[in-house]
């Protein structure tokens, strides 16, 4: 049997199933399925794959050639429309921020009846630093014809929808046993119902306008865990249920292009928060004491979240749980 060597045989890079082959040195832009298995993966060859120019993983241009704007153009969100839920204040806001820096036009829905003066703040810098438009609409997300009209009004602006990020909700801190029955619609009724009418709303104008995108369910570590220091049997179990949610929806509209995860921060200092301090002072050395950083969350810090899971960045990812929780769930 004679060998070829490898540098004489013809041009064939296998990568997880995929053949990417060409008659000579010169590869072919063309890819087939490829199902046999006799040979191996030369993990090597990936850095021989060619992409076209518009490709999300295509090599960057010469340093020199590169200007600081097109660096990474996978979470370029130019031109691009989102809604985000809950976002008057706090984690919601700083979600809208960072998407109305990479290029977006933001929508914050919230149901404060005039804007909190930290949006005002960060509307002003929209328009003054990063010549973009940060715009807020008072809706409740637990009236679901409210929230279909607000969708659709906003998609109407510029015939998309790209996405959307439920951030939207409430806490109730209260035994189960002693857990009042309108307490407990009301945070399941937020929580989980306003979240379920945002989705669908956001999807129905995406599919009306065939835009692709992402939808990024806000839900907690609070839905995978029970925290030392706050009795929520309800807050957490509508959590869980917004985390199982994503994964449903994730299977129903991943084949049309809309991509549905969740996220599950630890604890952040937000107001809500602050009011779970109120009534129970000690929580916070608690909750300090039982992540692997020692401190609690900002909400500025899960900017970076926001922008990987709306943008072009995380394109193969749906139907995840992205945990960010200082390392609270992982001792």
């Amino acid at each position: 049997m004679s060998f070829i060597p490898r540098a004489l045989a013809p041009a064939r890079t296998r990568l997880a199933g995929i053949v990417v082959a060409a008659p000579s040195s010169l590869f072919s832009s063309s890819i087939r399925l490829y199902s046999s298995s006799k040979s191996s993966f030369n993990p090597h060859d990936i850095h021989h794959l060619t992409h076209g120019p518009d490709h999300i993983q295509s090599k960057m241009p010469a340093k020199e050639l590169l200007r600081n704007h097109h660096r990474f153009s996978e979470f370029d969100l130019e031109g691009r429309v989102y809604a985000i839920t809950g976002g008057g204040r706090g984690l919601g806001l700083s979600m809208a921020e960072a998407l109305v820096e990479a290029g977006a036009k933001v929508y914050c829905l919230d149901r404060l009846e005039s804007p909190h003066p930290d949006f005002l703040v960060a509307q002003q810098r929209a328009k003054d630093d990063f010549g973009s438009s940060l715009e807020y609409i008072r809706i409740d997300v637990r009236d679901n014809a409210e929230v279909n009209d607000a969708f659709a009004a906003i998609a109407a602006k510029g015939e998309r929808l790209d996405g959307l990020i439920a951030a939207a909700g409430i806490n109730h801190l209260q035994s189960a046993l002693e857990h009042s029955r309108q307490a407990l619609d009301d945070v399941m009724s937020i929580n989980y119902n306003g979240v379920f009418n945002s989705a669908t709303a956001a999807a129905r104008q995406m599919f009306k306008y065939q835009q692709k995108g992402s939808i990024l369910l806000v839900a907690s570590m609070s839905g995978l865990i029970a925290n030392k220091g706050m009795t929520s049997p309800v807050y957490n179990s509508s959590k869980a249920a917004v985390i199982q949610l994503s994964r449903s929806l994730a299977m129903e509209w991943g084949r049309h292009g809309i991509r549905v995860n969740s996220l599950c921060p630890g604890h952040i200092i937000t107001p809500m928060v602050d009011e779970v301090f109120k009534q129970n002072p000690a929580a916070r050395a608690t909750w300090e004491a039982e992540n692997m950083l020692g401190r609690l969350a900002m909400p500025e810090e899960f900017r970076g979240s926001a922008l990987f899971c709306l943008s072009d960045a995380s394109s193969f990812m749906t139907g995840s749980t992205l945990l960010i929780d200082g390392g609270h769930t992982a001792w």
